[in-house]
């Protein structure tokens, strides 16, 4: 079932690209677990994905653990191989992603990291999104050393930036709150503009820093993952349309705000919208068209 949905999702995003799928190009990764390549194995954190059954089925590692929070390719490893990439984007923490590894793609991302610097502090260690741009500006300024300024900044107008995050941002919001510390919660549409204005700013950053061509990542179906069904103690095959509700007010905004900085910022940048949430609650509502004959439960 993985397999087969996030192939033609690649697809379409590598056409609304421009790139061409016989060409090696480089992909520069930033997010959460959805597609953490193991820079929180480098971390003190709880939040790890060093031990199996992590990485039983990735061919590359021969089923050892990567660092992925899967059992095997995350979604940018698809989408990037899709797209001609002939390796992974190495994770930024490890010690050997230095020199002329930058030039083939880095993986920024961090396991419980979010949009907000905050989110996902109870985890201890995780690179927030700010954090992560700030790491790829050092990558830049070492290439800028090693090619100078006109060739680093080709270099990063044919590279793609895939940015995959909001669901821990989400969830931390919908926890319940802790009792006598006094922290009222926004509402709904306050907390969604937040995360907006906030996106906002890291992709005009990465934007200034050379950044072109970028993929934008919706949030999915939060209200059918096992954690958020059990903290609403809803029945077998049911989904919060609460939270789910409050995602698709996020994705609705994210897909405004991204059409506003194609409408800005002209043919120069190009923001796609990849649409996360509908290609999942396919899967959930249709598993049988996928191989699948279990349910929700």
């Amino acid at each position: 079932m993985a397999s087969l949905v996030p192939v033609w999702v690649a697809l379409v995003l590598v056409f609304s690209l421009n790139v061409s799928p016989s060409l090696s190009i480089a992909s520069f990764v930033f997010g959460d677990s959805l597609v953490d390549a193991g820079n929180n194995d480098y971390l003190f954190t709880l939040s790890k994905a060093d031990s199996p059954p992590y990485g039983i089925d990735f061919a590359a590692s021969g089923g050892r653990p990567t660092g992925r929070f899967t059992n095997g390719r995350t979604i940018s490893d698809i989408i990037g191989q899709a797209m001609g990439e002939k390796g992974f984007p190495p994770p930024f923490l490890a010690p050997t992603t230095s020199g002329d590894t930058l030039f083939g793609g880095v993986n920024y991302a961090s396991g419980a990291s979010g949009i907000l610097d905050e989110t996902g502090s109870l985890f201890i260690g995780r690179v927030p999104l700010s954090t992560q741009i700030s790491y790829f500006e050092q990558s830049r300024a070492y290439m800028v050393g090693m090619v100078g300024q006109n060739a680093t900044d080709e270099f990063l107008k044919g590279s793609v930036f895939s940015i995959t995050t909001g669901s821990n941002d989400i969830l931390n919001y919908m926890e319940p709150s802790i009792p006598f510390l006094g922290q009222e919660k926004v509402s709904h549409t306050m907390f969604q503009d937040y995360m907006i204005s906030n996106l906002t700013l890291h992709l005009k950053r990465l934007n200034e820093l050379g950044a072109r061509r970028f993929v934008v990542v919706g949030v999915g179906p939060l209200g059918c993952i096992p954690y958020v069904r059990a903290l609403k103690l809803l029945p077998d095959e049911t989904c919060s349309s609460v939270a789910n509700r409050l995602t698709q007010g996020y994705n609705m905004k994210l897909r405004r705000m991204l059409d506003q900085l194609n409408d800005k910022m002209g043919p120069s940048s190009m923001f796609v919208y990849a649409n996360s949430y509908d290609i999942f609650m396919g899967i959930i509502q249709h598993y049988q068209h996928y191989g699948d004959d279990t349910t929700i439960t």
